[in-house]
């Protein structure tokens, strides 16, 4: 037997990480996550592939890594790639560079907003 992982709770159980009253919390707590952030997608498993890496750095390098649409300097976390047509819609384009712009996280949001399918965003950016 262990401690449920929910912070003040004595409860013990038999196996998992929660006990049966904070398993439900937990679950809705991950959903609220997901919808906030703005990393959580589908194509997860894309970016972390060699071919996307060599094109990310290469449209950094390509903008001297500034923001195509305000012109600030952005490096590491906060230098966005985005893609003009989404892969979900053109999945041949996902790797164009010619398809890809850097943003910083302030245009990102805004950039996705303006497309057709309005995303759930962090408040923090505005």
């Amino acid at each position: 037997m262990k401690y449920c992982q929910f912070d003040g709770c004595t409860n013990k159980i038999a196996k998992g990480i929660y006990c049966a009253e904070h398993k439900r919390s937990s679950k809705s707590r991950k959903k609220k996550q997901q919808a906030k952030s703005v990393y959580h997608h589908e194509n997860k498993p894309f970016y972390r592939t060699q071919a996307w890496k060599d094109v990310a750095d290469f449209v950094y390098e390509r903008e001297g890594g500034h923001c195509q649409r305000c012109g600030r300097f952005v490096f590491g976390k906060q230098a966005h790639r985005h893609h003009v047509i989404p892969i979900k819609k053109n999945k041949l384009l996902s790797l164009d560079p010619n398809n890809i712009r850097l943003l910083c996280p302030k245009c990102h949001v805004e950039e996705e907003n303006e497309t057709e399918d309005k995303k759930v965003f962090p408040s923090y950016f505005n």
